[in-house]
């Protein structure tokens, strides 16, 4: 009995995937909860695991090719490992020496390899795989049409009256390596482009003393870890903190456009720019303007480790209505973040950098960062938006103020 793999089910905001990688081939033995399939959606890579015991049949979708939600992928013939032996062993049961071709091509070749190869002319048994049992990956497919275009042009190289006019030419390793744009990379690209085209976007800077911030996470952040197990405090909670107070008291930053209507939104959903293997990811901190420092960095814990494991949901990553990025994590001194559409702005925040200031008419030297806001001037106006920034610096130069609610 063959049962049909098929894609998961995507929500309304996604409207396709990609076949990222088949981890199975036809023939092989597979069981229940085992993974098959990863489909790259622009948001998320999600896994499609086998439902039943059997062997896998025939491949519908292949990588690289485009599916719809629910669209079939493969199928599964149950019956157990034991069902892949009888199928190789007997060449009599193959139905055709045509489909028998077929699936040795399968056997030794992935989908998107073999496609590859055909559009551009090469033999699949001219090109050594480096997959698992000697497969042919994709990239062993790319390497194989690079090698056959750079041939023509070393050829010439070869005879001895064209050497002697040849010009120098560097020496050492100069290998190139063509991959295929991902998805999420190519759609971050495209809405990055977008917004810059379609949003009349300004940047506004400012610095904050971070002194009193620091100085309050050093004096309890062994007592805050204990308290709520383990959950260790970060500057990141006390910015998304300021970020949603600051929020309230200035609605346009947390609203949006709509066509030709605003939409003011009585919530905060912070989005916080994780950067993983696949591309920068935003997951979403729901109602972040009820949560307590301590509901924030766990919320930001596990948005991390999920990032780096490939786990995050189209869900944890849909919607939001303002966003922090921290370039300073990598050493970034200052940038202009881009706004993410449909939001309105978005804080950037910085390396923190011990600096001579004048305090008092004294210089001393202070724990400084620089913020950054970049916001749509269509909906916001500049005095908004650096009062905005500028009540952020306030909320994390006197933290008292976050909890007085002044």
């Amino acid at each position: 009995m063959a049962i049909e793999i098929k894609a998961p089910t995507f929500p309304e905001s996604v409207a396709d995937g990609t076949v990222a990688t088949w981890h199975k081939q036809p023939g092989e033995a597979v069981k229940r909860d085992e993974l098959i399939v990863d489909i790259e959606t622009d948001k998320v890579v999600l896994e499609v695991l086998a439902t039943a015991d059997g062997v896998l049949g025939a491949i519908v979708k292949g990588e690289g090719e485009t599916v719809l939600s629910d669209e079939v992928l493969g199928s599964i013939v149950e019956g157990g490992a034991a069902a892949a032996a009888p199928a190789a062993a007997v060449p009599a049961a193959a139905a055709a020496p045509a489909a028998a071709s077929a699936e040795a091509e399968d056997a030794i070749a992935a989908p998107a390899a073999r496609k590859l190869a055909e559009e551009n002319g090469i033999a699949l048994n001219s090109i050594k795989g480096t997959g698992k049992d000697g497969r042919i990956t994709k990239e062993d497919a790319v390497a194989a049409i690079e090698a056959k275009k750079s041939a023509p042009a070393a050829a010439p190289a070869a005879k001895p009256a064209a050497a002697a006019a040849a010009p120098v030419v560097a020496t050492g390793d100069r290998t190139e390596k063509r991959v295929p744009m991902t998805r999420v990379r190519a759609t971050v690209a495209k809405r990055l482009v977008e917004a810059q085209s379609n949003m009349a976007m300004l940047t506004t800077f400012n610095e904050v003393d971070m002194t009193e911030v620091m100085a309050l996470r050093s004096k309890y952040k062994d007592l805050f870890e204990k308290t709520h197990n383990g959950v260790r405090l970060g500057f990141m909670s006390f910015f998304v903190k300021a970020a949603t107070e600051a929020l309230k008291r200035f609605p346009a930053v947390n609203a949006s456009i709509d066509g030709s209507d605003i939409v003011y939104h009585g919530y905060a959903d912070v989005g916080v720019a994780v950067s993983s293997d696949r591309g920068l990811v935003v997951p979403v901190l729901r109602n972040a303007e009820q949560m307590s420092l301590a509901e924030i960095e766990n919320g930001i814990a596990t948005f991390g480790k999920k990032a780096r494991d490939g786990k995050l949901s189209i869900d944890e990553m849909t919607g939001g209505t303002f966003t922090i990025t921290n370039g300073g994590t990598f050493g970034s001194m200052m940038s202009t973040p881009i706004v993410n559409p449909p939001q309105a702005a978005i804080l950037g925040m910085h390396n923190i950098i011990q600096r001579p200031m004048a305090v008092n008419g004294q210089v001393v030297i202070r724990p400084m960062m620089y913020l950054a806001l970049s916001y749509d001037h269509r909906l916001i106006d500049g005095k908004e938006a650096v009062t905005f920034l500028v009540t952020i610096k306030n909320l994390l130069e006197d933290p008292a103020r976050l909890l007085l609610d002044i």
